[in-house]
């Protein structure tokens, strides 16, 4: 029997090859990250430095000052910030987390709430919801929301409470600086408001321990963030910025109350070291 010839390859041909399977899969994982990291970019990265200045007072107390002053203190220190302005609803609250804010400023309504002085359920920030007995049946039930009024003739508006932080809020606040300008949400008596959000993931909590005037708080706060965005050599801890804050600004002139923080373990930080993703 013949033997079969070799084919010869003739000068200047250039014998064709089969591509590797391998090589065909690499390719595919290349155009996958790739194609990722377009949709990253196009998207806009999750993992950026974002705050948000949560007005629920702007429809009856607006001060354009506030957000004016600390969206430029929050955007030199690198913030990309979003400013709500009213229509704070208890779902607004229960979304709040899915955000990613790094750091949350709650200009609102705020109090110790209870059947009496000696009955005391938490401490509340106030909606813009008004009330209604029917709905949200399973919070009220709870204790996770109240029924709040500023005065005797005010609106009265559904109120969050610390049960409801724990339980109701989608996601968490990781390594989030959460500042309330409103009364008593650092209360001596019920820190309870403070242990929910730091048990959520907020990495600082800072609030007055008692009944503030609005003038004095929305000052107060605008000079807390003047000192805690500062950078490089001024830089301050938390510590340090309500310390400062408290020797410029005082104590509150009518009520007598006083900015702290929580956990303490946390005021020898900076805002850099307490907004750092995980």
């Amino acid at each position: 029997m013949p033997k079969a010839k070799a084919r010869k390859q003739r000068k200047g041909e250039v014998r064709q090859r089969s591509f590797p399977w391998w090589g065909a899969l690499i390719a595919l994982v290349i155009a996958a990250v790739v194609a990722i990291a377009l949709l990253v970019s196009l998207s806009g990265d999750s993992r950026e430095l974002k705050a948000a200045i949560v007005d629920q007072l702007y429809p009856t107390y607006p001060n354009p000052n506030f957000s004016t002053e600390v969206t430029q203190e929050l955007e030199s220190y690198g913030f990309e910030v979003d400013i709500y302005q009213g229509n704070i609803t208890v779902d607004f609250y229960r979304n709040l987390p899915t955000h990613n804010y790094r750091l949350i400023i709650f200009r609102t309504h705020s109090g110790l709430i209870g059947p009496s002085p000696e009955e005391v359920k938490g401490t509340y920030l106030f909606t813009n919801e008004p009330y209604e007995l029917g709905k949200h049946k399973e919070e009220q039930l709870n204790d996770e929301l109240a029924m709040a009024q500023v005065t005797e003739g005010s609106p009265v508006v559904f109120a969050i409470g610390p049960k409801f932080i724990a339980n109701r809020m989608i996601g968490d606040f990781d390594n989030t600086v959460i500042i309330i300008a409103g009364c008593s949400c650092l209360h001596e008596t019920d820190p309870s408001l403070a242990e929910a959000f730091v048990a959520e993931g907020a990495s600082v909590y800072l609030a007055w321990d008692g009944s503030v005037g609005l003038d004095y708080v929305d000052n107060a706060t605008i000079n807390l963030m003047q000192h805690l965005c500062a950078t490089e050599s001024d830089e301050m801890t938390v510590e340090q910025a309500v310390f400062q804050t408290y020797l410029e600004v005082g104590p509150d002139p009518e009520y007598h109350a006083v900015l702290k923080y929580y956990p303490a373990h946390n005021g020898d930080k900076t805002l850099s070291d307490l907004t750092k993703w995980d």
